[in-house]
Protein backbone atom coordinates (compact mmCIF):
# COMPACT_ATOMS: atom_id res chain seq x y z
CA UNK A 1 0.00 0.00 0.00
CA UNK A 2 2.61 2.16 0.71
CA UNK A 3 4.54 2.04 -2.41
CA UNK A 4 1.10 2.25 -4.55
CA UNK A 5 0.59 5.53 -2.57
CA UNK A 6 4.06 7.10 -3.18
CA UNK A 7 2.97 6.06 -7.27
CA UNK A 8 -0.17 8.02 -6.82
CA UNK A 9 1.26 11.17 -5.42
CA UNK A 10 3.64 11.22 -7.87
CA UNK A 11 1.74 10.79 -11.01
CA UNK A 12 0.38 14.32 -11.01
CA UNK A 13 3.83 15.61 -10.80
CA UNK A 14 4.71 13.51 -13.64
CA UNK A 15 2.04 14.20 -15.57
CA UNK A 16 2.65 17.71 -14.73
CA UNK A 17 4.55 19.68 -17.83
CA UNK A 18 7.70 21.85 -17.18
CA UNK A 19 7.44 25.33 -17.96
CA UNK A 20 10.37 26.81 -15.87
CA UNK A 21 14.12 26.51 -16.23
CA UNK A 22 17.05 26.94 -14.08
CA UNK A 23 19.19 29.96 -14.55
CA UNK A 24 22.14 28.43 -15.50
CA UNK A 25 19.96 27.06 -18.43
CA UNK A 26 18.19 29.40 -19.43
CA UNK A 27 21.84 31.58 -19.81
CA UNK A 28 23.46 28.62 -21.54
CA UNK A 29 21.02 28.46 -24.37
CA UNK A 30 20.70 32.11 -25.12
CA UNK A 31 24.43 32.21 -25.12
CA UNK A 32 25.26 28.66 -27.19
CA UNK A 33 22.11 29.30 -29.53
CA UNK A 34 23.01 32.38 -30.83
CA UNK A 35 26.33 30.88 -31.98
CA UNK A 36 24.97 27.84 -32.96
CA UNK A 37 23.04 30.03 -35.51
CA UNK A 38 25.54 31.89 -36.52
CA UNK A 39 27.87 28.72 -37.15
CA UNK A 40 25.14 27.49 -39.22
CA UNK A 41 24.89 30.51 -41.21
CA UNK A 42 28.59 31.34 -41.50
CA UNK A 43 28.76 27.59 -42.92
CA UNK A 44 26.11 28.39 -45.51
CA UNK A 45 27.87 31.95 -46.78
CA UNK A 46 31.54 31.47 -46.05
CA UNK A 47 33.59 32.81 -49.12
CA UNK A 48 36.17 30.03 -48.33
CA UNK A 49 35.42 26.60 -48.05
CA UNK A 50 38.01 26.15 -44.69
CA UNK A 51 36.00 29.07 -42.53
CA UNK A 52 32.88 26.83 -43.37
CA UNK A 53 34.46 24.20 -42.18
CA UNK A 54 35.24 25.98 -38.84
CA UNK A 55 31.87 27.17 -38.54
CA UNK A 56 30.33 23.90 -38.98
CA UNK A 57 32.50 22.33 -36.26
CA UNK A 58 31.41 25.28 -34.24
CA UNK A 59 27.92 24.72 -34.18
CA UNK A 60 28.22 20.73 -33.83
CA UNK A 61 30.33 21.80 -30.61
CA UNK A 62 27.59 24.19 -29.66
CA UNK A 63 24.89 21.02 -29.97
CA UNK A 64 26.95 18.54 -27.95
CA UNK A 65 27.22 21.20 -24.83
CA UNK A 66 23.51 21.10 -25.27
CA UNK A 67 22.78 17.60 -25.32
CA UNK A 68 25.44 16.86 -22.13
CA UNK A 69 23.49 19.81 -20.46
CA UNK A 70 20.03 18.10 -21.17
CA UNK A 71 21.60 15.11 -19.20
CA UNK A 72 22.93 13.01 -22.27
CA UNK A 73 26.04 12.91 -21.52
CA UNK A 74 26.95 9.61 -23.97
CA UNK A 75 24.91 11.34 -26.33
CA UNK A 76 27.20 14.45 -26.11
CA UNK A 77 30.35 12.53 -26.13
CA UNK A 78 28.87 10.95 -29.20
CA UNK A 79 28.49 14.14 -30.94
CA UNK A 80 31.91 15.48 -30.70
CA UNK A 81 33.65 12.29 -31.16
CA UNK A 82 31.77 11.20 -34.45
CA UNK A 83 30.10 14.83 -36.56
CA UNK A 84 33.17 17.22 -34.79
CA UNK A 85 35.79 14.73 -35.33
CA UNK A 86 34.75 14.16 -38.95
CA UNK A 87 34.39 17.69 -39.17
CA UNK A 88 37.59 18.08 -38.35
CA UNK A 89 38.81 15.53 -41.08
CA UNK A 90 36.86 17.53 -43.65
CA UNK A 91 38.90 20.88 -42.38
CA UNK A 92 42.09 18.81 -42.90
CA UNK A 93 41.16 17.74 -46.85
CA UNK A 94 39.89 21.38 -47.24
CA UNK A 95 43.53 22.29 -45.78
CA UNK A 96 45.70 19.77 -48.37
CA UNK A 97 43.22 19.59 -51.56
CA UNK A 98 42.54 23.82 -51.63
CA UNK A 99 45.16 25.07 -49.79
CA UNK A 100 46.25 27.95 -48.07
CA UNK A 101 48.27 30.48 -49.61
CA UNK A 102 51.43 31.61 -48.01
CA UNK A 103 51.41 34.81 -49.44
CA UNK A 104 48.70 35.64 -47.45
CA UNK A 105 49.01 38.63 -45.24
CA UNK A 106 49.73 37.06 -41.12
CA UNK A 107 49.28 40.88 -39.77
CA UNK A 108 46.60 42.12 -37.58
CA UNK A 109 43.92 44.10 -39.66
CA UNK A 110 41.97 44.45 -36.42
CA UNK A 111 43.22 46.17 -33.13
CA UNK A 112 42.29 43.87 -30.44
CA UNK A 113 40.86 40.89 -32.63
CA UNK A 114 43.35 38.58 -30.49
CA UNK A 115 42.52 39.53 -27.81
CA UNK A 116 38.73 39.33 -28.15
CA UNK A 117 39.49 36.07 -29.65
CA UNK A 118 40.91 34.72 -26.02
CA UNK A 119 37.85 36.00 -24.15
CA UNK A 120 35.33 34.61 -26.46
CA UNK A 121 37.09 31.14 -26.56
CA UNK A 122 37.86 31.07 -22.15
CA UNK A 123 34.05 32.03 -22.02
CA UNK A 124 33.41 29.48 -24.40
CA UNK A 125 35.47 26.90 -22.57
CA UNK A 126 33.83 27.70 -19.40
CA UNK A 127 30.34 27.00 -20.86
CA UNK A 128 31.65 23.90 -22.19
CA UNK A 129 32.78 22.61 -18.73
CA UNK A 130 29.91 24.03 -17.00
CA UNK A 131 27.65 21.59 -19.32
CA UNK A 132 30.01 18.59 -18.65
CA UNK A 133 29.93 19.13 -15.09
CA UNK A 134 25.92 19.88 -15.11
CA UNK A 135 25.19 16.23 -17.09
CA UNK A 136 27.70 14.48 -15.34
CA UNK A 137 26.25 15.77 -11.88
CA UNK A 138 22.25 15.77 -12.27
CA UNK A 139 22.14 12.81 -14.12
CA UNK A 140 23.46 10.40 -11.77
CA UNK A 141 25.63 7.99 -14.11
CA UNK A 142 26.49 4.67 -13.01
CA UNK A 143 28.44 2.40 -14.97
CA UNK A 144 27.53 -0.04 -16.21
CA UNK A 145 25.15 2.52 -17.52
CA UNK A 146 21.64 0.84 -17.34
CA UNK A 147 19.06 2.59 -19.33
CA UNK A 148 15.90 0.12 -19.83
CA UNK A 149 15.90 -2.47 -16.31
CA UNK A 150 18.91 -5.18 -16.25
CA UNK A 151 20.26 -3.98 -19.22
CA UNK A 152 23.77 -2.55 -20.13
CA UNK A 153 22.82 -0.45 -22.88
CA UNK A 154 26.30 1.44 -23.01
CA UNK A 155 28.51 -2.11 -23.21
CA UNK A 156 25.66 -3.76 -25.78
CA UNK A 157 26.54 -0.72 -28.14
CA UNK A 158 30.02 -0.93 -27.74
CA UNK A 159 29.74 -4.70 -28.43
CA UNK A 160 28.07 -4.30 -31.58
CA UNK A 161 30.71 -1.89 -32.70
CA UNK A 162 34.07 -3.60 -31.83
CA UNK A 163 32.96 -7.38 -31.52
CA UNK A 164 30.22 -8.16 -34.05
CA UNK A 165 30.66 -5.12 -36.37
CA UNK A 166 34.87 -4.69 -35.92
CA UNK A 167 36.15 -5.68 -39.32
CA UNK A 168 33.70 -3.18 -40.96
CA UNK A 169 34.67 -0.06 -38.66
CA UNK A 170 38.47 -1.14 -39.43
CA UNK A 171 37.92 -1.54 -42.76
CA UNK A 172 36.38 2.49 -42.42
CA UNK A 173 39.32 3.44 -40.71
CA UNK A 174 41.58 1.71 -43.83
CA UNK A 175 39.76 3.60 -46.17
CA UNK A 176 39.69 7.17 -44.22
CA UNK A 177 43.68 6.32 -44.12
CA UNK A 178 44.37 5.27 -47.79
CA UNK A 179 41.70 8.65 -48.48
CA UNK A 180 44.14 10.68 -46.66
CA UNK A 181 47.50 9.46 -47.88
CA UNK A 182 45.98 10.17 -51.55
CA UNK A 183 45.06 13.52 -51.16
CA UNK A 184 48.48 14.39 -49.64
CA UNK A 185 50.34 12.47 -52.68
CA UNK A 186 47.49 14.83 -54.79
CA UNK A 187 47.91 17.87 -53.27
CA UNK A 188 51.95 18.01 -53.07
CA UNK A 189 53.48 20.11 -54.70
CA UNK A 190 57.15 20.31 -55.15
CA UNK A 191 59.18 24.04 -55.07
CA UNK A 192 62.35 24.18 -56.27
CA UNK A 193 62.18 28.04 -55.14
CA UNK A 194 61.34 30.76 -53.06
CA UNK A 195 57.72 31.76 -53.72
CA UNK A 196 58.11 35.20 -55.66
CA UNK A 197 55.49 37.86 -55.10
CA UNK A 198 53.73 40.55 -57.11
CA UNK A 199 57.47 42.92 -56.97
CA UNK A 200 59.51 39.68 -57.63
CA UNK A 201 57.41 38.66 -60.89
CA UNK A 202 57.33 42.28 -62.15
CA UNK A 203 60.70 43.32 -61.44
CA UNK A 204 61.87 39.59 -63.43
CA UNK A 205 59.27 40.32 -66.49
CA UNK A 206 61.20 43.18 -67.41
CA UNK A 207 64.49 42.90 -66.05
CA UNK A 208 64.66 38.58 -66.85
CA UNK A 209 65.93 38.13 -70.44
CA UNK A 210 64.05 35.01 -70.86
CA UNK A 211 60.40 36.91 -69.77
CA UNK A 212 62.16 39.74 -71.72
CA UNK A 213 58.08 40.54 -72.67
CA UNK A 214 55.82 43.39 -70.72
CA UNK A 215 52.89 43.45 -72.54
CA UNK A 216 50.28 40.98 -72.58
CA UNK A 217 51.15 38.33 -75.42
CA UNK A 218 48.45 39.25 -78.64
CA UNK A 219 45.55 37.36 -79.53
CA UNK A 220 45.04 35.19 -82.20
CA UNK A 221 43.60 36.37 -85.38
CA UNK A 222 44.67 39.79 -85.24
CA UNK A 223 44.98 41.48 -88.36
CA UNK A 224 44.77 38.39 -90.09
CA UNK A 225 41.78 37.46 -91.78
CA UNK A 226 40.85 33.97 -89.73
CA UNK A 227 40.27 34.37 -86.27
CA UNK A 228 40.39 30.86 -85.33
CA UNK A 229 42.48 30.02 -82.08
CA UNK A 230 44.81 27.71 -83.75
CA UNK A 231 45.64 30.40 -86.43
CA UNK A 232 48.91 32.77 -84.83
CA UNK A 233 48.43 36.40 -85.30
CA UNK A 234 49.59 38.63 -88.44
CA UNK A 235 52.00 41.46 -87.07
CA UNK A 236 51.55 45.03 -89.40
CA UNK A 237 54.63 43.51 -90.86
CA UNK A 238 53.33 40.82 -92.07
CA UNK A 239 55.04 38.16 -89.99
CA UNK A 240 53.58 35.67 -87.79
CA UNK A 241 53.29 35.79 -84.39
CA UNK A 242 53.26 32.69 -82.97
CA UNK A 243 53.39 33.26 -79.01
CA UNK A 244 49.40 34.55 -79.96
CA UNK A 245 48.57 30.15 -79.97
CA UNK A 246 48.33 28.51 -77.02
CA UNK A 247 51.45 26.18 -76.27
CA UNK A 248 49.51 23.30 -75.84
CA UNK A 249 47.76 23.89 -79.78
CA UNK A 250 51.17 24.71 -80.73
CA UNK A 251 52.46 21.32 -79.60
CA UNK A 252 49.38 19.69 -81.07
CA UNK A 253 49.59 21.08 -85.09
CA UNK A 254 53.14 20.35 -84.79
CA UNK A 255 52.42 16.52 -83.62
CA UNK A 256 50.20 16.20 -86.65
CA UNK A 257 52.39 17.73 -89.23
CA UNK A 258 54.91 15.41 -88.25
CA UNK A 259 52.42 12.36 -88.26
CA UNK A 260 51.43 13.67 -91.66
CA UNK A 261 54.85 13.67 -92.89
CA UNK A 262 55.41 10.42 -92.25
CA UNK A 263 52.95 8.80 -93.54
CA UNK A 264 52.97 10.53 -96.71
CA UNK A 265 57.20 10.63 -96.84
CA UNK A 266 57.87 7.50 -94.38
CA UNK A 267 60.45 9.82 -93.11
CA UNK A 268 60.68 12.12 -89.67
CA UNK A 269 60.99 15.59 -90.57
CA UNK A 270 63.48 18.09 -89.18
CA UNK A 271 62.48 20.64 -86.84
CA UNK A 272 63.30 23.11 -89.13
CA UNK A 273 60.73 21.54 -91.98
CA UNK A 274 58.15 21.66 -89.36
CA UNK A 275 58.34 24.86 -88.36
CA UNK A 276 58.38 25.90 -92.09
CA UNK A 277 55.03 23.45 -92.49
CA UNK A 278 53.35 25.56 -89.67
CA UNK A 279 54.19 28.82 -91.42
CA UNK A 280 52.81 27.26 -94.56
CA UNK A 281 49.45 26.55 -92.94
CA UNK A 282 48.82 29.97 -90.93
CA UNK A 283 49.45 31.39 -94.07
CA UNK A 284 46.62 29.36 -96.16
CA UNK A 285 44.34 30.04 -93.29
CA UNK A 286 44.98 33.38 -92.81
CA UNK A 287 44.89 34.22 -97.17
CA UNK A 288 41.14 32.08 -96.80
Amino acid sequence: MTVITHLAAAAPLAAEPITRTGTGEAVQFWILAPLAVIGALGMVFAAKAVHSAICLAATMIALAVFYIAQDALFLGVVQIVVYTGAVMMLFLFVLMLVGVDSAESLRETLRGQRIAAAVVGLGFGLLFITGISHGVRKSGIAFPATGFPGRDVIGELAELIFVRYVWAFELTGALLIAATIGAMVLAHREKFGPQLGQREMSRRRFRDPEHARPTPLPTPGVYARHNAVDVPARLPDGSFEELSVSTILRHRRTRALTEAAVISVGTTPEPSETVRGESRTSEEKGSR
